[in-house]
């Protein structure tokens, strides 16, 4: 089970990209899973976040990786921080 936390920044690159592919794997129970997306929202600063997952644009990277790029490229474009180093 992924322990979440409460900043994108207290997250490392790679604590984050294993809790969006534990999301994309729909491992767990439904409850679990809500967790896991509520934070991914969360800690994004996106409302629409969940979108990167369920609901990509045409042509976009949905894997889990190309989710993490999509993430680090947006959170930059608003001028907010980034994982922890």
């Amino acid at each position: 089970m992924i322990a979440v936390k409460s900043s994108l920044s207290e997250y490392s690159e790679s604590e984050f990209l294993e809790l969006i592919k534990e999301i994309c794997s729909a491992a767990g129970t439904e409850n679990y899973q809500d967790e896991l997306l509520e934070n991914f929202i969360e800690v994004t600063g996106n409302p629409a976040a969940s979108d990167w997952i369920y609901y990509p644009e045409d042509g976009q990277d949905d894997s889990p990786k190309g989710i993490l790029e999509t993430v680090k490229a947006w959170r930059a474009s608003q001028g907010l921080r980034g994982f922890k180093e």
